[in-house]
């Protein structure tokens, strides 16, 4: 098979991947009820895991990057996927609350910085064409968790007890995520040791990583993905709380998270599709603008008509802005350093992701109600549209923009 055929299949591999991984981790809220009321440990204390887990990934995020770097995304994903469903049946056995935090919010949230860095890096290293598309096929792959492992852990619920419920998805991620991080490979450059593989920016092969990791294009990308992550992770895990406030009945609410996501779906694909057209920058910077309205509009929203509406657009775009930061990842840094430059960018993506849900219910708490939270997440999603129109690629060498004048 050709390496332009088996490019796809590491697309297909990698979408598959992150939805079952990342399904995995956000099962959580599914899961919140039935522990508490087996076990009497508050829903603050079971919650606080998924906080433990972000943070954990944005360490390991460039731990595992590094890794991939050096060994292949092969050993990194398998190594996330056994820590993974080792950890989803340890799960099972615990008798602590923070028995119960450490391994899901230290183990589980580790494993999962193993999964999205090591298949973004390797996927864009793949792809001289169509890389948009591709990345966001990937992401959108990871966008499908809601709409299949969610679902499928509420009727695991349904017919066991929670520990059962844990060891099922254990087994579930051990058959699905172990076979396919074989199929992952290194990009066809790295393997021929090309000194200069294509799509590589000129003149920045010879870049170090602590010069890359230091670099103005770098930083700027890791703090637009800070605010970026912060503007949005504030809504996602408090937007159906808020319409319950606003009288909309809890499973009504519930289905605006599900508008969203579906939106997602088709942000994913429609931002992969136009920045193949007109670049990853201008995609970006014109979404980062639009999702910090988005997260305004919310503010305004008080019935189901308006929350669907706002949903839609949010959805549609803060999902589809994300890929994005991979594909300006490869287009300004070395191929053999990716796994390290989106490490970075998703471990500072993580922290902003930690910042939504502490944020949000300390609003709630000192005010009564979500809207400071709407209007703070607008003022960070305008942050993050301003940090990125300063995005700037390296400059290219004399030499080589004399050989492209002469070409």
């Amino acid at each position: 098979m050709t390496s332009q055929s088996y490019r796809w299949i590491i697309v297909a591999a990698g979408g598959v991947i992150g939805c079952v991984a990342i399904g995995c981790l956000f099962s959580l809220p599914v899961f919140i009820i039935p522990i508490a009321e087996d076990t009497g440990w508050s829903r603050t204390g079971i919650s606080a895991a998924m906080t433990i887990a972000f943070l954990t990934m944005a360490v390991g995020s460039m731990v595992w990057g590094m890794l991939s770097d050096r060994y292949g995304p092969r050993a990194v994903v398998l190594a996330g996927a056994i820590i993974l469903s080792l950890s989803l049946y340890g799960l099972s056995r615990v008798t602590s609350l923070a028995a119960y935090q450490a391994i899901y919010g230290v183990l589980i949230g580790g494993s999962m910085a193993a999964f999205f860095a090591p298949m973004m890096a390797t996927v864009t290293g793949w792809f001289d064409t169509h890389r948009s598309l591709a990345v966001s096929l990937v992401s959108a792959g990871m966008g499908m968790a809601p709409v299949t492992m969610s679902p499928l852990a509420a009727w695991l619920i349904a017919h066991h007890d929670w520990r059962t419920s844990y060891q099922i998805i254990a087994v579930i991620a051990a058959l699905v995520l172990v076979p396919l991080s074989f199929l992952l490979r290194r990009p066809p450059a790295l393997v021929a040791g090309a000194a200069a593989p294509a799509g590589d920016p000129p003149g920045q092969q010879a870049m170090t990583t602590r010069v890359a990791l230091t670099s103005a294009p770098f930083i700027v990308l890791a703090l637009t993905n800070f605010f970026c992550c912060a503007t949005h992770s504030g809504p996602i895990f408090h937007t159906v709380s808020y319409a319950i406030s606003c009288g909309i009945p809890a499973m009504t609410a519930v289905t605006i998270y599900s508008v969203e996501g579906l939106a997602g779906m088709a942000g994913r694909l429609g931002f992969g599709v136009l920045a193949d057209r007109f670049g990853a920058k201008l995609l970006l910077v014109v979404g980062l603008l639009v999702q910090a309205f988005g997260a305004l509009g919310y503010f305004f929203a008080h019935d189901l008509a308006a929350f669907y509406s706002v949903a839609a657009l949010f959805g549609f775009v803060y999902a589809g802005t994300m890929p994005l930061y991979a594909v300006l990842a490869r287009e300004n840094f070395p191929l053999r350093m990716m796994g390290t430059i989106i490490g970075g960018t998703a471990m500072a993506g993580s922290l902003g992701m930690a910042t939504g849900p502490i944020f949000g219910g300390w609003i709630f708490d000192h005010s009564g109600n979500y809207g400071w939270l709407y209007i703070a997440s607008f003022g960070m999603g305008l942050g993050a549209f301003l940090i990125a129109m300063l995005f700037r690629p390296f400059p290219a060498p004399l030499g080589s923009l004399e050989r492209q004048g002469t070409a």
